[in-house]
């Protein structure tokens, strides 16, 4: 009688072994699917941030332009004009660009426009350090998994499910490079 429960609770732990590892390889194949989904969505981020911030800071930077225009072709105007009237036509004009100036540097204290930029550069940092999280951890969930295909008792289990190791995220050489944002 004592052979027979010895005989039964060996079963039950090669069982209960068999369950293990096959819900091991399976919470490992789904964290690396979440991973790879992860990926997925720290570049959409990228793909809907970027140009957003882009047009906003393109957008003010076109407000600033347009007002350091208006004010070096009213100053032109007022050094090419000839005779008093227009002399005192040219100066209202710079007069009223210089206004558009002092505005944007009231309005804008510390150089927002500055700090827009700045805004940029800190999110295209965070989004692509965000890419960059997602890969690793990507990467050391294949790391896991392959781990568990190639040592025993693991290498076993994979065999007898039909798991094979899986390949690590590979970035290709154009991805290597920094993301060059032009203005």
């Amino acid at each position: 009688m004592a052979l027979l429960w010895i005989l039964i609770g060996v079963a039950v732990l090669i069982a209960v072994i068999f369950f293990a590892y096959y819900n091991r390889f399976a919470v490992l194949g789904n964290r690396i699917d979440n991973s790879l989904s992860q990926i997925d969505v720290q570049l959409k981020r990228r793909a809907d941030l970027i140009p957003n911030l882009i047009e906003t800071v393109k957008g003010f930077a076109k407000h600033e332009t347009a007002a350091i225009k208006a004010v070096t072709e009213a100053r032109k105007a007022l050094v090419n004009a000839k005779g008093v009237e227009k002399k005192v036509k040219a100066d209202q004009g710079l007069e009223k660009a210089l206004k558009t100036i002092f505005a944007i540097a009231e309005g804008y204290p510390d150089l927002k426009a500055n700090t827009n930029f700045l805004e940029l550069q800190r999110e295209l940092a965070t989004t692509e350090d965000k890419v960059a999280y997602s890969r690793q951890y990507y990467n050391d969930s294949i790391l896991a998994y392959n781990d568990l295909c190639r040592t025993f008792p693991g290498k076993f289990f994979a065999g007898l499910y039909g798991k094979q190791s899986r390949e690590y995220l590979k970035i290709t050489e154009a991805e290597r490079k920094p993301v060059k944002v032009e203005f």
